[in-house]
């Protein structure tokens, strides 16, 4: 009797065990297995038991997933150092070159997601998370695009895309925080940068001429004129009217530029970098702009580099919290590179044929002109190619109040091409078009495949009340992503408010805009 009662004992304490070791855990294998790659996260955590083998909460398992992420990254980032001596030739070397910068910038959002002193909110660290993955996955595409993925990405291999899928994952779900508004502005818009948008000659810290009426003659000098300046308060440079060739690049350390011109038809900024002509997509932007809290106005981005030369960007952004007002973009295929973080557009007019908004930021559009231009023969013109490659990145493109229309030179041979809302760069691609005005030149299909069934499954495009000749709904495109959005609550998800959490951000630039539908 005495020994069933001991062996029942016995058992009754392995059950409880067991049942607070699987309603507690604190191993780091549990965890892992939460996420979408274990096996990379279990391989890492296990080799540095030391470091992370006791996870108290998931608040603990984020913290370890993320200083994993960033350790591997550096290890990957020297790695990626050594391997410009393999580099087989000038497209495979700048190629390399574009990786270096991206895991630099994968690095600094880590750091600023993993640093106390941030403040980050869940939001941020989403938007910054997203921002790592996509630099990964445009390193890679950067040797897709020169033919040298079957040789360079091997040696590349790593697993940091996956870890830092893990770290989205267990970021996500923690809610969008609910924004407030103020003169039809985003609170990270704030009363100063509200004024200096509304005062029509702000006053300017540096004044670029070509005459020489100014401080500086090029706006290379005068870029170069600002990093020096001590603090990061908003620094504003007053470009005056004339065509500026010139190839600028305001880099991830120059926080809360603002460039100022004299309007879209005075003030131009011109390049002809491109894929033709020996450059990557990436680095074939005449403007590029990466560091936080960028600001332009008046301004036209072009690139003159023609259909021919294929991919050639006027303007890459992957500048946080970025607003460009009034402003002008024309180039012909991949015009507007919109790469990373969140940005707003407003009142601005967009050219292009192939693809010509693209990239994965969390943007909005609000009552932009976007004309279809004519392309190369056997083209077909498609307005939008979203770059999603992760299901918990909380990117992509929302473009709202706008005009969709035909360039002058597309007019009279509009029956010869057709034109499309989009088509799916990536598996997750993420599209809405919500209260625009769309005219005949819109195909009734709406979209087009880019590989066959590729992403069809998985990508989101959806439309929500708009107008035009164009706009009807009865022959879209039939795909399982795709949805005719009826419900406004749906619909509000890709607002100013929500998509990019502008009420925390965009009041301080002075940009009106519209806070929901």
């Amino acid at each position: 009797m005495a020994m069933n009662i001991s062996f029942f004992i016995l058992l009754i304490t392995i059950f409880i065990s067991a049942f607070f070791s699987s309603a507690l855990p604190n191993d780091a294998n549990w965890w892992c297995e939460k996420t979408p790659n274990p096996e990379p996260c279990k391989h890492f955590m296990s080799n540095k038991s030391h470091k992370f083998g006791h996870i108290m909460g998931k608040s603990d398992f984020r913290k370890a997933a993320l200083e994993l992420a960033m350790e591997r990254a550096l290890n990957a980032e020297s790695h990626t150092k050594w391997l410009g001596q393999k580099c087989r030739n000038k497209r495979e070397r700048a190629a390399w070159a574009d990786c270096l910068k991206l895991y630099e910038s994968t690095i600094l959002q880590l750091n600023q997601t993993l640093d106390p002193t941030t403040k980050c909110t869940t939001f941020d660290a989403q938007t910054w998370l997203s921002t790592a993955l996509t630099n990964l996955e445009t390193c890679r595409a950067g040797f897709v695009e020169v033919n040298a993925s079957d040789y360079m990405l091997p040696l590349m291999n790593n697993n940091v895309t996956k870890l830092i899928s893990n770290t989205l994952a267990i970021n996500n779900g923690s809610g969008t925080p609910v924004e407030s508004y103020k003169d039809g502005f985003p609170k990270w818009f704030g009363p100063g940068d509200r004024k200096l948008l509304q005062t029509s000659a702000p006053r300017a810290n540096i004044v670029v001429a070509q005459d020489g009426s100014g401080n500086y003659r090029t706006i290379k000098a005068a870029i170069d004129a600002a990093a020096k300046r001590s603090g990061s308060g908003r620094f504003v440079i007053y470009i005056k009217r004339g065509v500026y060739r010139e190839n600028i690049e305001i880099g991830n350390k120059m926080k809360n530029i603002m460039l100022v011109g004299d309007g879209m038809k005075y003030t131009i900024i011109t390049g002809s970098r491109s894929i033709g002509g020996g450059s990557t997509t990436f680095d074939s932007a005449t403007v590029i702009v990466i560091g936080s809290g960028f600001i332009a106005r008046g301004i036209t981005f072009r690139n003159t580099a023609g259909p021919q030369n294929h991919q050639a960007v006027a303007l890459r952004s992957g500048s946080d919290l970025s607003v460009f007002y009034r402003c002008g973009f024309e180039g012909y295929q991949d015009t507007l590179y919109v790469h990373s973080q969140r940005q707003f557009y407003k009142e601005c007019y967009i050219y292009g044929t192939v693809d010509f908004i693209f990239g994965n930021a969390a943007v909005v559009f609000q009552n932009c002109m976007i004309y279809g231009r004519r392309p190369m023969t056997s083209q077909k013109i498609t307005i939008t190619a979203q770059g999603r490659t992760d299901s918990n990145q909380n990117t992509g493109i929302s473009i709202q109040n706008s005009r969709i229309m035909a360039a002058s030179d597309l007019k009279p041979v509009l029956g010869s091409f057709k034109t499309f809302l989009g088509r799916p760069w990536k598996q997750y691609s993420r599209t809405v078009f919500l209260k625009n005005y769309m005219d005949s030149l819109v195909d009734p299909a709406g979209w087009l495949e880019w590989d066959g069934n590729f992403a069809l499954n998985t990508l989101y495009y959806g439309e929500y009340m708009n107008t035009g000749p164009g706009s009807s709904t009865s022959r879209r495109v039939k795909w399982r992503g795709y949805r005719v959005i009826t419900s406004s609550n749906e619909a509000s998800r890709f607002t100013v408010a929500n998509f990019i959490a502008a009420q925390s951000w965009l009041p301080n630039t002075g940009v009106p805009f519209l806070v929901g539908l």
